[in-house]
């Protein structure tokens, strides 16, 4: 969700969600709730214009009957001789809704085109919310695109294939997934008898998840077997961090996305680091796809203590600066820090990584990022039971105002991957721990006196390339 992105960037059809805005409840903020609600407002109405079929729906018992529509402005005119045109001459049955949802896709694809402005179906407005939360309905695992024959180029596997196949990356500890026997490794070729080939990830990710207590049948090959497993969905919150020691005095942490409970899991998780004693801190961003511009804000922050993370830019020049919080654990310029990036860190993934470069508190390693620099904001139609719209509200740049579209963030030490390394081979993490080992200096004491600062985050406002992604939990 940059997937600000989040973008595309992100469940199974069910209830209603609730407008992402309302996750978690920001104390009052006039000015700024009053904008974001102009710019919806202002955005909507053009789809108002787009699904005032009220009449037509009403109207229509049989396809000869008349429809009619209202049209908000002169403009909308033809596209409501057309509707009508259309409902009352087509030979076979129309479907309203089809009608309705082509006529908002359309309008957002032709008439703004603006890749990560669009319109979501329900099914995927639940699925993008429930990447976005941390929370979803399904299996509990992380799964995966892997190429098979060119491990490195996943640029090539927009579809699965023979070769571009869906693997199971783990389970979630005591997931369905878990107990059902699913393994590290497993390679997904159907889901509920229907081969995966031809179709996407994205695909696959509604496909597997669903309402909890509704089963799912998973065909995996597992070296010369094929098995198949009927796992029961629940619902699962995602571990979006991982981190371990490695060398006895690295602290390793990954972020997988930036959704309402990442902050709150990175500093959990990079604290234990800092108590275990870790005196290097490698941070890898490879893969993220982005989401909430204020978990950017607060995990850029633990290791800055002062200064400007981001500013965002709208329309009519209002210029919002979003600063270092001033209340990280790691801020200590004597703890060394590495960023891992590559082409999947997007939107979110970006803001942090270029701010810890340009503020020279990290060193950033691999390849250049996702280039994704606009933020947007999400809101559902009819409470999310006619999907939602997400909407381009603003950019915004590093600390040095340098746009980070199209060509990403740069790193400081690039490595590319040669053809036919294996895939447990990570190239890029061995080059930061090598970079690492050259690095002197006195132990760091990286935590900082005083409380806490509080912090009320503004969780409207969205960086994701969930379109781009080539992993994901289900």
């Amino acid at each position: 969700m940059t997937p600000l992105d989040s973008p595309t960037q992100p469940h199974a059809p069910g209830d209603p969600v609730p407008d992402p805005t309302a996750q978690p409840t920001p104390s009052p903020a006039p000015a700024r709730t009053a904008t974001a609600t102009w710019i919806v407002g202002l955005a909507l109405a053009a789809v108002v214009g787009a699904v005032l079929f009220a009449g037509g729906y009403l109207a229509a018992g049989g396809n000869r009957q008349s429809a009619t529509c209202s049209a908000p402005s002169t403009a909308f005119a033809a596209f409501c001789e057309a509707y009508q045109k259309l409902k009352s001459n087509y030979v076979d049955k129309l479907d309203d809704t089809k009608l309705v949802e082509g006529a908002i896709q359309g309008m957002f694809q032709d008439g703004v085109q603006d890749p990560f402005s669009g319109y979501m179906s329900p099914q995927d407005y639940q699925q993008a919310l429930g990447s976005l939360s941390g929370k979803f309905s399904g299996i509990g695992a992380e799964m995966a695109v892997k190429n098979l024959k060119e491990p490195a180029n996943l640029s090539a596997c927009a579809t699965l294939s023979d070769n571009c196949v869906l693997v199971v990356v783990s389970p979630i500890s005591g997931s369905p997934a878990d107990r059902a026997g699913l393994q590290p490794g497993d390679v997904v070729t159907a889901v509920d008898g229907k081969s995966v080939n031809g179709s996407t990830i994205q695909d696959q990710i509604s496909k597997v998840r669903g309402p909890s207590g509704t089963k799912v049948t998973l065909t995996v090959k597992r070296g010369a077997r094929t098995l198949n497993l009927a796992i029961t969905r629940e619902e699962i919150t995602t571990q979006e961090v991982e981190s371990k020691m490695l060398d006895g005095h690295v602290g390793y942490i990954a972020l997988h996305g930036f959704s309402e409970s990442s902050s709150d899991q990175f500093h959990a998780a990079l604290k234990g680091l800092l108590d275990k004693g870790a005196t290097q801190i490698v941070f890898d961003l490879r893969g993220n796809p982005g989401g909430y511009i204020y978990s950017a804000q607060k995990i850029a922050s633990e290791f800055v203590s002062s200064g400007t993370i981001f500013t965002q830019e709208s329309t009519g020049g209002a210029v919002k600066p979003w600063p270092a919080l001033g209340d990280g654990i790691a801020t200590n310029p004597k703890l060394p820090v590495v960023v891992l990036i590559n082409n999947g860190s997007a939107s979110a993934s970006e803001i942090v990584s270029a701010a810890l470069k340009e503020l020279h508190r990290a060193t950033l390693i691999g390849e250049h990022t996702f280039g994704k620099n606009t933020v947007q904001i999400w809101a559902p139609l009819q409470n999310g039971a006619a999907g939602g719209v997400r909407i381009t509200i603003s950019r915004w740049f590093p600390p040095n105002h340098d746009s980070v579209h199209p060509n990403g963030v740069q790193p400081d030490v690039a490595v590319t991957i040669p053809a036919g390394t294996p895939p447990e081979k990570d190239v890029v993490l061995d080059r930061a721990l090598a970079f690492l080992a050259k690095q002197t200096g006195s132990p760091a004491s990286p935590l900082p006196s005083g409380s806490p600062t509080a912090f009320v985050p503004d969780p409207a406002l969205i960086s994701w390339d969930g379109g781009g992604r080539r992993s994901a939990f289900v």
